[in-house]
C-alpha cells in the first residue's frame, strides 16, 4: 500500500497501565485498565481510543458516500461502542456496535448509506472478518 499519511505512537510503562504518545505529541496520555476489567480506571484505555477513531473515520466515510449520492447528510451522527472479552482458547477479542443517525434520510436510504460507508471506511476494512460488527440505524 502506498500510504498517503502515516503516524507513529509509542507505548511505555505496563501496556494498558502505561502511557502512549505520538511522535508529533498531539496524543500524549496515560492509560489505565478499566475498573470493569479489574483495573483502577481513571484514565483512557485502548478501547476508548479505538472507538473514537472508528467513529470519526466511519462518520467521514458516511459524509463522502452521502455527497457522492447527493443525499442529505446534514446533522448526521455516528457512535461506536467497542467491547472486549474472552474468546475460545484463552485469547481476547473485540466487537463493535456502530449506530448511525441520518435525520435527512428515510430508513431505506439511511441503511444504504450506512452499508456503503461500512464498505468505504478504512477501519471497517481493517476489521472486516476479524471481529463482529453490528450496524444499526438509529
Amino acid at each position: 500500500m502506498d500510504a498517503t499519511y502515516a503516524t507513529t505512537a509509542h507505548a511505555t510503562g505496563d501496556g494498558r497501565d502505561g502511557h502512549v504518545q505520538t511522535d508529533d505529541g498531539l496524543v500524549d496520555m496515560d492509560l489505565r485498565i478499566p475498573k470493569e476489567m479489574g483495573g483502577q480506571g481513571g484514565a483512557a484505555n485502548p478501547e476508548q481510543l479505538f472507538a473514537a477513531g472508528y467513529a470519526a473515520c466511519f462518520h467521514s466515510a458516511l459524509k463522502v458516500v452521502g455527497r457522492e449520492r447527493n443525499a442529505d447528510v446534514t446533522g448526521t451522527e455516528v457512535s461506536v461502542t467497542i467491547g472486549i472479552g474472552p474468546r475460545p482458547g484463552g485469547a481476547f477479542g473485540l466487537g463493535a456496535e456502530i449506530d448511525v443517525h441520518i435525520p435527512g434520510a428515510d430508513a431505506a436510504t439511511a441503511q444504504e448509506l450506512a452499508e456503503r460507508a461500512h464498505e468505504v471506511c478504512p477501519y471497517s476494512n481493517a476489521t472486516r472478518g476479524n471481529m463482529e460488527v453490528q450496524l444499526t440505524i438509529v
